[in-house]
C-alpha cells in the first residue's frame, strides 16, 4: 500500500491540494489559511525533505495569514515520474506557475536545503521578488561552493549512489538522524520516511543528488551562478537568517557566505541545532518570524547587527 498523510494524523492534519505542472506531471501543495489573507507565507523544502518539515510553521501562522507549501516533483505526495527532468530549473519553474496559479501577494518567502536555491531563482530570476515582502533563510545555499560531505559526494557516482538512495534509501534514513541534533521522536521520523517507501518513490532524491552544482557541467551549474550575481539585490527586502550550527553540510561557511552578500540581514544561528534547525529550534524561529514580520513593515528600521540578534540554543 502507498504512503497517505491521513497515517500522520494531528503532525499533519491537512490534505493537500493538487496542481498539475505539465502533461500528467501534478505536485501537491497545502494551502491553508484565509485565501483573502492581505500576507501570505510561501515555504519551499529541500531534499530529502517535504512540505512535512514546514508544518509547525502551518500550524502556527494559518490562523492569520494564507501559508503555502508545495511539495516538488519527485517529493512528498507529488508524482514521481521515472522518466522526468528533474533539474533546479524545471522547479523554480513549477514554483513560479504555482505561484502565479495562486496569485500570492506581500510573500514571506522562506527556504530551506534546496529550497535556497528554487525559491531564491524564483524571487531574483522569475520576476518573483515583486510579489515578496521579506526572506527567512534557514541552512541553505545560493551560490557556488566546492564543499560537499564525502557521504553525499559518493552517493554521485553511478550504480552506487543509485543503490544506496534508491535501493537502501540511505539518504532518507541518515537524514532523520544526522540532520538533527536532538533525538528525532519515531512519529517524526515516520513523517518524514513515509512518502518514501520504494525504489520509485525515491527518484527525486538521487536526482537531486546528481543536480548539486559542483562544476560546469552539472545542469543547475549556470543558474546558481547566475543567482550567486543577483543575490545581493535581495537587500533591497530585509532578509533574516536562522541557522542551525551544527549542520553537517550547509556549515557555517554557507552562513559566512550569505552575511557577506546579506550585511544588513538579521543573523540567528543556533549553536544546538543541526541542518533541520525547525526540528531542534522549531519555536525559537517561529517566535523569530512572528516578529520579524511584524517589526520590518512597522517602522523601516534597519536590521539588527549579529551581535544583537545573534541566538544560542
Amino acid at each position: 500500500m502507498g504512503f497517505s498523510v491521513q497515517e500522520l494524523g494531528d503532525l499533519y492534519p491537512w490534505t493537500p491540494k493538487r496542481f498539475q505542472v505539465e502533461e500528467g506531471v501534478e505536485i501537491s501543495y497545502l494551502d491553508e489559511g484565509p485565501q483573502d489573507a492581505e500576507e501570505s507565507i510561501l515555504c519551499v523544502h529541500g531534499n530529502p525533505t517535504w512540505s512535512f518539515y514546514y508544518r509547525g510553521i502551518v500550524k502556527a501562522f494559518a490562523g492569520e495569514r494564507r501559508v503555502v507549501v508545495p511539495d516538488h516533483v519527485g517529493a512528498g505526495t507529488s508524482d514521481k515520474p521515472q522518466d522526468y527532468a528533474y533539474t533546479l530549473k524545471s522547479h523554480v519553474d513549477n514554483l513560479r506557475a504555482l505561484v502565479e496559479q495562486l496569485d500570492l501577494k506581500k510573500v514571506t518567502l522562506v527556504v530551506h536545503d534546496w529550497g535556497g536555491p528554487i525559491g531564491l531563482c524564483w524571487a531574483l530570476l522569475r520576476g518573483g521578488l515583486e510579489r515578496v515582502e521579506r526572506v527567512v533563510i534557514l541552512n541553505t545555499s545560493a551560490f557556488l561552493s566546492k564543499s560537499i560531505p564525502f557521504t553525499i559526494d559518493i552517493c554521485r557516482i553511478p550504480g552506487f549512489g543509485a543503490l544506496c538512495i534508491r535501493g537502501l534509501n540511505a539518504f532518507g534514513r541518515a537524514a532523520v538522524v544526522r540532520a538533527v541534533a536532538k533525538p528525532m521522536a519515531r512519529e517524526v521520523k515516520r513523517g518524514y520516511l513515509g512518502p518514501y517507501g520504494s525504489w520509485a518513490e525515491r527518484v527525486g532524491h538521487l536526482e537531486f543528488v546528481h543536480d548539486i552544482p559542483m562544476h560546469p557541467g552539472i545542469p543547475s551549474y549556470a543558474l546558481v551562478q547566475e543567482l550567486e550575481q543577483k543575490l545581493p539585490t535581495l537587500a533591497e527586502r530585509p532578509v533574516m537568517l536562522c541557522w542551525g550550527g551544527k549542520d553537517f553540510c550547509f556549515h557555517d561557511g554557507f552562513l559566512e557566505g550569505f552575511k557577506e552578500r546579506l550585511p544588513e540581514a538579521a543573523v540567528h544561528r543556533f549553536a544546538g541545532a543541526g541542518h533541520y534547525v525547525l526540528e531542534d529550534a522549531g519555536d525559537e524561529v517561529i517566535a523569530l518570524m512572528r516578529d520579524f514580520m511584524g517589526a520590518d513593515a512597522a517602522s523601516g528600521s534597519e536590521a539588527p547587527s549579529e551581535q544583537n540578534a545573534s541566538t544560542a540554543v
